[in-house]
Formats: C-alpha cells, structure tokens, sequence
C-alpha cells in the first residue's frame, strides 16, 4: 500500500509539473491524485471508520484553508472594482524597475509578517497587476513576493502556519522567534532580490493602459475607493487580532469581515442604478475570483494528507534521525523536502517527534524548523500556499519557476541559514 501510495503522489506530483507540456490542468491532476491515494488508503486499511475519520479531518484542515482564500481573494476583488488599490499606485512614481522591485519585496516582507503570506501574496499580486503590463516582468515579481511572503511570515508567530503551529503549541514564544529568525529570514529575501535587481538593471516600469477600465473609474468616487481600501486592508490586518482574541481560527475572522464588507457595499451603494452598481457588488467579486487555483489547492492538500496518515512523513523524520543525526541537517532537509510537501504535515511530523522535555521552548531545534519549513517552501512553486496562490493568479508554469526563480530561492534559504547558525553560536 505504501508503495503505491508514493507512486501515484509522485506520478501526480509530476503532472502538475508538467500540466504547460502535457497540456492537462493542474487542478485535474491534483483532484485525481487526491481520489486515487485516498481510493488505495480506504481498500488497504479495511477499517472504514478510521478512514472516515481522517477524511473528515483532513477536509475540516482543507476547508479551513480554502475559505480563508476565497474570502480574501474576493475582498481583494472587491478593493480592486472600486479602484481602492489606486491609493497606492498613484503614490508609486518610480519609472525604474529595480526600485519599484525594492519597494515591493520590503513591504510585502513586513506585511506578511502582520497577516500571513498568503493573504499578503493575494493582495501584492493583485497591486503589481495594477503597475506593470508586461506579463514577463509580473512574473519576475510574483517570484520575489512569494519569497519575501515566505521570509517575512518565517520571523512572525501568526505570518506563516508552521509558525503559528509552533506558537501554539508552546515550541516557540512571540519575542524569541522575532529576535532570533529576524535576521535570517531578512537575508532570506535580500539576497534574490539583489541578484533580480541585478537582472532587470536599466528596465523601465511599463504601466497597464487604463482604457479598459475608463468606463468603471467614472463610477467610484474618490471617498468609495479610500473607503473600501481601508476597510478590505483593515479587514485582512484585523484576522490575526480575531485569532488572538477569540481563539477561533483564522477563516472564520475572513468571512465575518467579508460579511460586514459585504453590509458596506449594499449601503454605499443602495441609491445606485442596479446598471451602475452591478460591477461593484460583492456577487460579482465572488464570481470573478479564480475556482481553478482553488479546486487544485483542495486537491493537493487532501493528496498531501495521505502521506501523513499512512505515517510516511513520520517514518521519513525517524529514518533522518537514525542516519543523520545532526538536528541543523535535519531540519535544513526538512526545509528543503517541504518545497515538495506541504510544510504543515512535515512541522506537526517533527512536533510528534521531537518532545519538549528534550528540546525545550525557544531551543534551537524549533526556532531554525521555524525558519527552515517557512522559507524551504519558496524553491519550488507549489511548496507553500503563497507559491500556490501565485501560480493560479499570474498563471506561473513550474518549470518557468524551477529555471528563473528556484535557485534564488536556494541561495536566499542557506544564506538565511548560515546567518542564523552564526548568530545563535554568536549569542548562546
């Protein structure tokens, strides 16, 4: 069973790497890896009602998760049809593409570390295709925000899942991972971004033609686009404060703000010709938000979670334990393999394997897993839920990814780990 479970993962794995050549959507392959895996798992086991069970808890994990995208890829929507996001790109005058890079890979760092690189990927993606017409260079920058979003999620106990899991589960505390993954995840992002700027040195920044969306400017008032900015921004920042306070999770923060941002649309435009309006509402955000990117998303996390509970992520930790052994290799391959695998089973792996009697809260095994499963995902596209999003929204094909953008990444991972190995040796 274990076998043919790899295999298909692995036959699956590939064709979504291949879906530009072979001509197949990714979302497909994703789905029927997920029934196939799942399919093998329910007839080997023969207990029906453990299956059952992991099924229904691996769905409430993906449902989680996908909610909190199509929440905040519709509030984006809807920040993007009243104009809102004009509040910054008319702020932007920079005609140079490296600064203009600069800018956008340091606020999307510090950014993702207040909402989560997810959302702040959603959210970047959506401002560059306010600020560049050419496709090549979008997807150069696409590059660069899902490597900064990792970076800057890494260093925050709510910017990244593995994070957050770590946080609460008592492996690491709030001012500790700031003060010690800081650094790290920083030169996890300079580096790529030098060696890009270096790249694009003397581009201009082409701006999109705003012909297209003459006729919908007309219609959104200057204080109808400051509102709905601040108010969808607001919203995105605000989650994690929810998740603090209410201890619910984070999805049910990002529909309760969609609801109220839903309430302040119907009202601000309740005086409105239904003609005038149409493409304002919430309604429509809903349907032009990209289904594909979240039907392959739903795909690969129910196909990931075959491999934790058949136990191949926690047979796979055991085997780099006994022939390893040193915990900064360990955890740096465990990076590495989370640019395959989600990094959310391979965290809670090493969380069920390693107890906190014997490495203690803010030790050094936790904080570099921290940063290591947080930015490993960044080398390939699929590795993080920020390289999903971005894959779907700019429509990235892998090996476009794997040629242009994996060895930054790479570069940026073991310079971020060498920084943190220095300073840890430097400092304890």
């Amino acid at each position: 069973m274990l076998t043919a479970i790899v295999i298909i993962f692995v036959i699956a794995y590939a064709a979504i790497a291949l879906e530009h050549p072979l001509k197949v959507n990714k979302s497909a392959s994703a789905l029927i890896g997920a029934g196939l895996l799942w399919t093998i798992y329910a007839l080997s086991t023969g207990d029906h009602h453990l299956v059952s069970e992991q099924l229904n808890e691996s769905l409430m994990g993906t449902a989680q998760i996908v909610f909190f995208l199509m929440g905040a890829m519709t509030i984006v929507e809807v920040v993007d049809a009243h104009n809102g996001f004009d509040v910054i790109t008319s702020r932007i005058k920079t005609t140079k593409l490296t600064t203009l890079l600069w800018l956008i890979g340091i606020v999307t760092f510090f950014l993702s570390s207040v909402l989560d690189n997810l959302t702040t990927t959603i959210v970047m993606i959506s401002l560059i295709k306010k600020l560049l017409d050419k496709h090549d260079d979008r997807l150069f920058f696409a590059g660069i925000i899902v490597i900064a979003a990792n970076a800057g999620g890494a260093w925050s106990p709510i910017g990244d899942v593995t994070t957050a899991m770590l946080w609460i589960g008592g492996q690491i505390t709030t001012l500790a991972i700031m003060k010690g993954v800081f650094i790290a995840s920083m030169i996890n992002m300079i580096v790529p971004l030098a060696i890009t700027s270096w790249f694009l040195k003397g581009k201009l920044v082409v701006s999109p033609t705003k012909i297209e969306e003459h006729g919908h400017r007309d219609k959104t008032t200057p204080f109808e686009q400051n509102l709905m900015f601040t108010m969808g921004l607001g919203i995105l920042i605000c989650v994690p404060i929810f998740k603090t306070v209410t201890h619910l999770p984070p999805f049910m923060g990002i529909l309760f703000g969609l609801g109220i941002l839903w309430l302040t649309g119907e009202l601000l435009h309740s005086k409105k010709d239904d003609e005038d309006k149409e493409h304002l509402t919430l309604v429509r955000a809903l349907k032009q938000i990209d289904m594909a990117s979240i039907v392959f998303f739903i795909g690969i996390l129910l196909a990931v979670a075959t491999l934790e509970h058949t136990h191949i992520l926690t047979n796979l930790a055991g085997w780099l334990n006994r022939v390893v052994g040193r915990e900064d290799v360990i955890v740096t391959i465990i990076g590495m393999v989370s640019a395959i695998v989600d990094n959310v089973p391979l965290v809670a792996a090493s969380m069920g394997m390693y107890s906190l009697q014997q490495y203690p809260t803010d030790s050094f095994l936790w904080e570099f897993m921290a940063y290591c499963a947080g930015t490993g995902g960044s080398i390939l596209i699929i590795g993080s839920a920020a390289g999903v999003a971005a894959m779907g929204l700019e429509k990235i094909h892998f090996f476009w990814y794997v040629k242009r953008i994996s060895g930054l990444a790479l570069v940026g991972y073991f310079g971020g780990i060498a920084a943190y190995i220095i300073q840890f040796r430097l400092f304890h």
